[in-house]
């Protein structure tokens, strides 16, 4: 029995690991987010494309991300506030992790869209002006902190 990284308390079978593999949709707005964020801690990148709208898919750097999930150390997720009406959702969450030897925080008040049953990322906005960074600043040709799969400097830094 391996617990699910999002932190619910569940094991990871009954909880993120179908929606991560693809083999069953995620069943409300924060059960997707939550499986983001386990794909992110176990490196399984392609249900972060799978998740984006459909038309927000093709610029999706799968790349930068798995090298971003690959070199950072997951600590814990945080939901702070979960919302859904109708088609559309929001969910308020802190994502940390380690990176370079640096812990930071990912603050994000995210949105969800559901369309033919399914849900998906559309987007969402970093609480504050940055994420909250402890260490060295993001480079521009760094994946963007914000977990977008996009460089920062086309993202967050634009």
């Amino acid at each position: 029995m391996t617990q699910c990284p999002c932190g619910s308390g569940r094991d990871l079978e009954a909880c993120c690991g179908p929606i991560v593999r693809g083999e069953s949709p995620a069943p409300t707005a924060e059960a997707l987010m939550r499986s983001r964020y386990a794909a992110y801690a176990l490196n399984q990148t392609e249900h972060l494309k799978r998740s984006l709208l459909p038309e927000d898919q093709s610029k999706h750097d799968a790349e930068g991300v798995r090298q971003w999930s690959e070199s950072a150390t997951w600590l814990g997720l945080t939901v702070h506030s979960s919302s859904e009406s109708g088609d559309t959702g929001e969910v308020e969450f802190t994502a940390a992790f380690e990176l370079n030897g640096m812990r930071q925080e990912h603050h994000e008040d995210a949105r969800f869209e559901r369309r033919d049953g399914n849900w998906y990322y559309s987007g969402g906005h970093v609480r504050g002006a940055d994420p909250v960074v402890k260490g060295p600043k993001v480079g521009r040709n760094d994946p963007c902190p914000c977990g977008s799969g996009k460089k920062f400097k086309k993202c967050c830094g634009a």
